[in-house]
C-alpha cells in the first residue's frame, strides 16, 4: 500500500513520515521509506543514514531504460516521460524486489530501508524545478506492483506543490498532518478541493497539539476528515537532537498515545482496498494531459500511443514472463 505524508512547511510531515515509518518496520512489515521533499530530511528524521544510496533523481536516464524493459509501444528510453504508463512488455517492480532499480538505489537509515530523490545541485540551480527529479518517484510508483501488508511510505513536498504533477494520485491514502492554526489548515483546505476532482483519500493527522482548545479547532476545521493526532513530545524532541536512538525499537519510549496515534494511521492504511483501474486510469489521465500540454511538443512524437489499450497493471496480467504476478 502506498501512504504519502503532505502539509505546511513545518507541519511535522517529514517527523511523521519517519514515525510512520519506523512504527512499520517495528512490527516487522516490509516497508520502504522515500524522500519526496525538496528538502531532504527523512534520513536525519529516521535516525540518521546507516547505508547511503544513490539518488533517484540523478539516474532518470537509467531508470527509464530498466522500466521501459520491450514494450513495443516506447521506441526508446528517451520517448518516455515522467507520466508514460506502463504496458504489455515494461518491467513491473516489486516492493525492494532483486531487482536493479531497488539493489542499487534503497540505503539504510534507522533500520528502514530509503530510498531519496536527491537534492538540488549546482548545475540545477536555474534550469530546472523539482519535479524533473521527482518524475523519477512518479516512474517508480507507477511501474510497482505492490499488495496488502507492503508499504511505500513518501514524504512528499510542503503544501499544494504535489498537485503539479499526476504524483498525487499515486496512493492509496494521503495524509495531511496539520498543525492546530489557521495556516496549518489552509493547506487542507486546497488538497480537500482538488482531491475531490479524483476521488483522493485524504485523511488529516493533528499535529504539536496541547490541549483542548487545540483538538477542538482541529475538529472544527476539518470535521470528520480528522483522523487522529499527536500531542506534543519530548520524545520526538529527543529525537529531533539526536537522544532518543535510531533503531525501530527506539519507539518503545514514544509517548502512548503518540504510540498509539501510529496504530491508528496503520488500520487506516490496512483498511483501503487497492483499487487497480482507478490508479491506472488516473495515470493515463494525467499523461495524456501532459502529452496535450507539452510533451508531443518537446519530443516530436506522438506519445499517447505509449497507452496500452485494456492494460491495467496489477490486475492479474503481468508484462514480463517469469516474474510474479500482482495482486489480483
Amino acid at each position: 500500500m502506498r501512504v504519502a505524508f503532505v502539509g505546511k512547511g513545518g507541519s511535522g510531515k517529514t517527523t511523521l513520515s519517519a514515525l510512520f515509518s519506523r512504527h512499520l518496520a517495528r512490527s516487522g512489515a516490509p516497508v520502504l521509506a522515500i524522500d519526496g521533499d525538496i528538502n531532504q530530511h527523512l534520513a536525519e528524521a529516521l535516525g540518521g543514514t546507516e547505508e547511503s544510496a544513490p539518488p533517484l533523481g540523478a539516474h532518470v536516464p537509467e531508470i527509464k531504460t530498466l522500466l521501459r524493459g520491450d514494450n513495443p509501444r516506447i521506441p526508446s528510453p528517451e520517448a518516455m516521460i515522467k507520466t508514460t504508463p506502463p504496458g504489455r512488455g515494461s518491467r513491473l517492480l516489486r516492493p525492494l524486489g532483486d531487482d536493479e532499480l531497488h539493489r542499487r538505489h534503497v540505503g539504510r537509515a534507522g533500520g528502514v530501508p530509503l530510498m531519496v530523490t536527491g537534492e538540488f545541485d549546482e548545475s540545477d540551480l536555474g534550469v530546472a524545478c523539482y519535479h524533473s527529479k521527482l518524475g523519477a518517484v512518479e516512474l517508480y510508483l507507477g511501474h510497482l506492483v505492490d499488495g496488502p501488508g507492503e508499504y511505500v511510505v513518501v514524504d512528499m513536498t510542503a503544501g499544494a506543490d504535489a498537485f503539479a504533477s499526476g504524483l498525487f494520485t499515486r496512493f492509496d491514502l494521503t495524509f495531511l498532518v496539520a498543525e492546530p492554526t489557521r495556516k496549518g489548515v489552509s493547506v487542507y483546505r486546497q488538497y480537500r478541493d482538488h482531491a475531490e476532482q479524483f476521488g483522493i483519500r485524504i485523511a488529516v493527522v493533528g499535529n504539536k497539539v496541547t490541549g483542548e482548545d487545540d483538538l477542538l479547532f482541529l475538529k472544527e476545521q476539518v470535521g470528520d476528515d480528522l483522523l487522529t493526532h499527536l500531542v506534543h513530545s519530548p520524545w520526538i524532541r529527543a529525537a529531533e537532537q539526536g537522544r532518543a536512538g535510531s533503531g525501530p525499537d527506539a519507539l518503545a519510549s514514544l509517548e502512548p498515545h503518540n504510540r498509539h496515534a501510529l496504530t491508528v494511521l496503520r488500520e487506516a492504511v490496512d483498511a483501503e482496498v487497492r483499487d487497480w483501474n482507478l490508479l491506472h486510469r488516473h495515470a493515463v489521465e494525467f499523461h495524456l494531459r501532459n502529452v496535450h500540454a507539452w510533451a508531443d511538443a518537446r519530443t516530436g512524437g506522438d506519445l499517447a500511443a505509449q497507452v496500452d489499450p485494456d492494460y491495467v497493471p496489477g490486475g492479474g496480467r503481468t508484462p514480463d514472463p517469469g516474474r510474479p504476478p500482482g495482486p489480483q
